[in-house]
């Protein structure tokens, strides 16, 4: 038995209800640590300090955590930490509730200027989203699918609503059993959302056999069924809950919001509260070394849950689609066979037009006609004026016809219409049949590792570097950052720098972003780029952050690299550096600025002959891109690194040169193209003319 990993919908039910409890609790502070865990740290008034604890990676879970069971703080917190704390400050917990039964958390945090929801997605890749006012201030993992988007500054887009067993009605739970094609269990795990432990548990306690074909099961079974799943989702709701963790020869292998009937054979420790009995079980999870190998083993299930998702999504779709076709075709067919009827309504109306009645004119005369019986404009629901439309019921079926145009044009339009839809439906099936083989290729890929485990344990994976270079496919993850559109490199010590690509930039850079902490690099040499090294992300507190010598020296070589120093075809020159308040669009009494420039005042410190220093390479973990500045830290972070220096090559050729050696690198040589293209490696070289290191 396999040691559960994610929540199910169930279990995010009862901690949703739960977590009530802490409502009117006020936020401290906020954590982002690797692998995607968040913490927010809480305080109320009666349960004292509140750790909360959102895991985003193999263990998708939420809980409230013993402050013993709390990670310490990392060093530096990254940028969409310190957003965080900047977005919460001063807020506390409105709300906490589940989206539509599925794997989603939201959290409502007042404060007296906005509400910000917190959006956790416990599914698939896991995501972590900041929306206020409907937008998505920030999020851990961007996304951009044809069914949704989750991206900064974008609406924020829920998955499409499941169907949701817990507020559906006795007629709605049947019609899903009676649309299956398979027994009582599969049904309810996926038609009805349960899951395969839930669809089990369910027919054990209604007493029917789950492996029941579903042309022979009856309303008696689904009403004993039914009625479970209502007493399931009181239970859940108000409780009592009866929380347990069950282990398996000694080894925790579940937690449960209730006893389970499933798991009558095991061992099980009772809690008074789900969320503690959370805490034991993922807190264990997480700091038992002997299950490593386990944690790097890739979660099928959760693959597959989402595959079998899809397919469900996918055949809704290709039944709405028949749906919609076959009425509009049955549309066209009313019009023929009513052909007089609906002729002489659309030469009524259009000879009145024609002799230059207004559409409210004709309105009123229709009005009247109605008073008197008149079956043509009995038939009439609308006129849409704007582009010369009559909605009209024909054969009981509601018409939209185009006055301009006669019956047979009308009818010819609505069967285009059909057609349209059908080759959706046909885009669709396509989809589906490519969904169905990938989760056949993931079950493939479970029972092969399966083997593998009884064959010949694998050497933990934690224990070995990933040599992504040699990886036949490398998965992309990509998420946007405000400050991409400049030149930008993280140092090594993790701050990062940005530097103005043009004199536009240059005013912006120092007009929005040169902020309190902040240092302003420029080169000595004339046309360099202004160049910042930020001591914390824009509009987040500073709170005295020291920047060591290291970043400083690095933050110059990005400055000097970008400067006409490397135009010149010169190895080093001298840099500056001041602090922002000594920078200014201001100039001196009887001065004038150009567009891009500043003034600087104040004492300045040199860092002089730095030398020109510039590589491109490529990142695979935790993101997928590529990346570009001082050789030292991008070295630290790339699976792979490319040098240059000034030369004879434009830039143009340089990048496509470097395309080239990365693709001659990867295995995956699908991933240098996703992510790696000549366009994007060019925006990492420096101005003018290069080389290649040797």
């Amino acid at each position: 038995m396999e040691r559960k990993r994610e929540l199910t919908s169930a279990d995010i039910a009862a901690l949703a209800a739960e977590l009530s409890a802490y409502e009117g609790a006020l936020f401290e502070k906020a954590y982002l640590y690797d692998e995607g865990l968040v913490r927010l740290k809480l305080r109320h008034f009666d349960h004292g300090r509140v750790e909360l604890l959102i895991d985003l990676g193999a263990n998708k879970h939420a809980r409230i955590a013993d402050p013993d069971n709390v990670p310490p703080a990392p060093e530096r917190p990254p940028n969409f930490a310190m957003m965080l704390r900047n977005r919460l400050e001063g807020g506390q917990l409105a709300a906490a509730e589940q989206f539509a039964f599925d794997r989603i958390l939201r959290l409502e945090f007042e404060r007296e200027t906005e509400t910000v929801t917190l959006i956790a997605e416990l599914f698939g890749d896991g995501n972590f989203a900041v929306v206020a006012d409907g937008t998505v201030v920030d999020c851990v993992e961007t996304v951009r699918l044809k069914s949704r988007t989750v991206a900064p500054g974008e609406p924020y887009e829920y998955p499409d609503a499941r169907f949701d067993p817990l507020a559906a009605s006795f007629q709605d739970v049947v019609d899903r059993f009676e649309d299956s094609d398979t027994d009582l269990v599969r049904t309810l795990a996926t038609r009805l959302n349960f899951g395969g432990l839930w669809a089990e548990e369910l027919c054990i306690r209604a007493g029917v056999e789950k492996t029941r074909e579903i042309g022979a099961a009856d309303q008696a079974a689904y009403r004993a069924v039914y009625e479970e799943i209502q007493t399931l989702e009181e239970t859940l709701a108000t409780g009592p809950l009866d929380p347990r963790v069950y282990e398996r020869e000694d080894r925790p292998v579940d937690v449960t919001p209730v006893a389970m009937a499933e798991y009558d054979e095991l061992a099980a420790e009772s809690f008074e509260r789900f969320t503690a009995a959370l805490d034991s079980y993922f807190s264990g999870l997480e700091a038992d070394a002997d299950e490593q190998t386990g944690q790097d083993r890739p979660d099928f299930e959760s693959r597959i849950e989402e595959k079998e998702r899809i397919i469900d999504q996918q055949q809704g779709a290709i039944e709405n689609f028949e749906r919609q076709a076959e009425q509009i075709r049955e549309r066209a067919e009313s019009l023929y066979a009513n052909y007089d009827f609906v002729d002489e309504l659309l030469s009524t109306i259009r000879e009145a037009r024609e002799a230059d009645r207004s559409w409210e004119a004709i309105r009123e005369r229709l009005k009247e006609a109605r008073e008197q019986d008149n079956p043509a404009a009995e038939a009439i629901r609308s006129i849409d004026g704007t582009d010369g439309t009559v909605t009209a019921t024909v054969d009981g079926e509601e018409v939209e016809l185009r006055v301009r145009d006669g019956v047979e044009k009308n009818a010819d339009r609505l069967y285009r219409e059909a057609k349209q839809i059908e080759a959706k439906k046909t885009g669709a099936e396509t989809a589906i049949e490519q969904t169905r083989e990938e989760l056949a290729s993931i079950r493939a890929e479970r029972e092969a590792w399966a083997d593998d485990d009884e064959d010949d344990a694998p050497t933990p994976e934690s224990d070995q570097p990933k040599n992504w270079l040699e990886r036949s496919s490398v998965p992309i993850r990509q998420s946007e950052r405000w400050y991409e559109r400049f030149r930008w490199f993280q140092t090594s010590d993790e701050f990062l720098v940005i530097g103005g690509r043009d004199a536009t930039q240059n005013e912006e850079l120092v007009k929005k972003y040169l902020d309190r902490g902040d240092l302003f690099f420029h080169a000595q040499a004339h046309g360099g780029p202004v160049t910042i090294l930020k001591a914390t992300g824009p509009s987040e507190s500073y709170d005295d952050v020291t920047i060591p010598e290291r970043s400083k020296a690095e933050a110059a070589r990005f400055a000097v690299s970008h400067s006409s120093v490397w135009k010149d075809q010169k190895y080093a020159g001298d840099v500056y550096a001041v602090g922002h308040d000594q920078v200014s669009k201001t100039p001196e009494s009887g001065e004038y600025l150009e567009k891009g420039g500043f003034a600087v005042r104040g004492d300045r410190t040199y860092f002089e002959d730095v030398p020109v220093d510039a590589a491109v390479g490529i990142t695979c973990d935790p993101e997928t891109r590529v990346i570009g500045g001082p050789r030292a830290p991008i070295e630290a972070r790339a699976e792979t690194v490319v040098a240059v220096e000034p030369g004879r090559y434009a830039q143009g050729d340089v990048a496509k040169r470097i395309y080239r050696t990365f693709r001659s690198r990867f295995t995956d040589e699908s991933l240098v193209r996703k992510v790696a293209s000549p366009d994007l490696i060019q925006e990492f070289l420096p101005p003018g003319t290069s080389t290649i290191e040797e």
